[in-house]
C-alpha cells in the first residue's frame, strides 16, 4: 500500500515549522541560522515589547507543531498533534502569531492526552471566527479512541484522558477522515503514513502501557502502541523530512519504515519526540544511536519524550546536525 501511494508525494519548495507546544523552554541556547528562537519569535511580532513572563510561550508536557509546506505560490498548512490541553496552544499560538483558524488540516498522530488534549481549540476558532463550514480537514485511524492508561507496579492503572471523539469534532465542523491505511494529504503536499512494522529487537514501545475498548475486557496490555503515525513531507533536491510526534514504534523502526516507503528518495531529516526517556527506553540509547547513523541524516531535531539523556548522546554522537526542540522556536528546512 505505501509504495503505491508514495509516488504521489509531490517535491515541496521549503517547510517552516512553528513549534507552538513542546516541554521544553529555552531562551538563550544558540542554534544553526535554520532556527529561530523563541525570544526572536516574540520580538518580531511584538517590537519594542518588554520582556516578562506574561510574553514567553508556556513549556508543557506534549507536542504540537505548525507546519508549513511551500509549493510554488501555495502555502499548505498543517498542525501536526495539538499539545496536552486547548490553554496551551492557544496562548503560545496567539503569542507568536500563528492563526489557527488558516489551516487546511490537523492530524493527530496517535490517542495520548499529551498530543490530543488541545485538538478542539483550531475547530472551535474556526468555528467561531470563520463558521465551521470551511473547518480544516481531520485525520486520525480508528485506533487511536480507545481507553489508555499506565498499570503502576501495584497492579493498579491510572488512566489516561481520553482524546476528543470524532463526533466531538466533528460537531465543531470538522471534516472527518478516520482511515487505517497511509494517504496522500492535501494534493500532494504531505504522506500519512500506516502501521509502523516493527523490525528491531531492542525497541519494545511503552512498557505498562495499556488500554481499554468500549466493548472488550478490562485493561490489556498495549505496550506497542500500534495506531501511532508518521508525517512526511519531500523536499526538493534533498529529500524525506520525517515527522515522527512520539515514535513509540522506536524511532529506528520509524525511520527503517520511512525508507522502504519511499525507495531511492533520501531521508533529510526527522523531529520530534523520540521516546527515549524513561528507565526502560534509557536502556536502549546506546543501540538506537548506532543504528540512526544508517540512515545519514542531516538534520535531527528531537524534542518532547526524547529525554536529555538521548539529546546528549546524539549531541556526542551527530555533532551539530543535532538541534534540541523548544517551544517558540521556528525551523527551516
Amino acid at each position: 500500500m505505501n509504495r503505491n501511494i508514495a509516488h504521489q508525494l509531490a517535491e515541496c519548495d521549503a517547510v517552516r515549522v512553528q513549534v507552538l507546544v513542546d516541554n521544553t523552554s529555552d531562551l538563550l541556547s544558540t542554534g544553526p541560522a535554520s532556527m529561530t528562537p523563541h525570544l526572536a519569535n516574540l520580538m518580531r511580532k511584538k517590537p519594542g515589547l518588554a520582556l516578562t513572563g506574561t510574553w514567553l510561550c508556556c513549556a508543557n508536557w506534549g507536542l504540537s507543531l505548525g507546519i508549513d509546506i511551500m509549493r510554488g505560490d501555495k502555502i499548505t498548512r498543517l498542525l501536526f498533534d495539538a499539545g496536552p490541553d486547548r490553554a496551551s496552544i492557544k496562548r503560545n499560538a496567539a503569542l507568536l502569531g500563528y492563526d489557527l483558524t488558516g489551516l487546511d488540516a490537523v492530524i493527530l498522530s496517535h490517542g495520548h492526552w499529551d498530543h490530543a488534549g488541545g485538538l478542539e481549540e483550531p475547530f472551535a476558532q474556526h468555528s467561531r471566527i470563520k463558521g465551521a463550514a470551511s473547518a480544516p480537514e481531520f485525520h486520525a485511524n480508528s485506533g487511536m479512541f480507545v481507553r489508555r492508561g499506565m498499570r503502576m507496579a501495584n497492579g493498579s492503572v491510572i488512566p489516561f484522558r481520553d482524546p476528543p471523539s470524532p463526533q466531538k469534532l466533528g460537531k465543531l465542523g470538522a471534516r472527518l477522515h478516520i482511515d487505517d491505511d497511509a494517504r496522500i494529504l492535501m494534493n500532494g503536499a504531505a504522506y500519512l503514513s500506516d502501521e509502523v512494522p516493527r523490525v528491531t529487537d531492542y525497541e519494545i514501545g511503552l512498557p505498562g502501557h495499556v488500554a481499554r475498548k468500549p466493548s472488550g475486557p478490562d485493561w490489556q496490555d498495549d505496550a506497542l502502541i500500534l495506531d501511532e503515525r508518521w508525517l512526511a513531507v519531500h523536499l526538493r533536491g534533498k529529500g524525506i523530512v520525517v515527522f515522527s510526534s512520539c515514535s513509540h514504534a522506536g524511532i529506528v523502526n520509524v525511520l527503517d519504515h520511512a525508507r522502504t516507503t519511499f525507495g531511492d528518495v533520501p531521508l533529510h531529516a526527522v523531529m520530534g519526540g523520540l521516546h527515549l526517556s524513561g528507565a526502560a527506553n534509557e536502556k536502549i540509547i546506546p543501540e538506537t544511536v548506532r543504528d540512526m547513523a544508517a540512515f545519514n541524516l542531516a538534520r535531527i531535531v528531537p524534542g518532547h519524550c526524547t529525554g536529555w539523556r538521548a539529546v546528549n548522546a546524539l549531541s556526542q554522537a551527530f555533532g551539530d546536525r543535532i538541534t534540541p526542540l523548544a517551544v517558540g522556536q521556528t525551523h527551516s528546512f
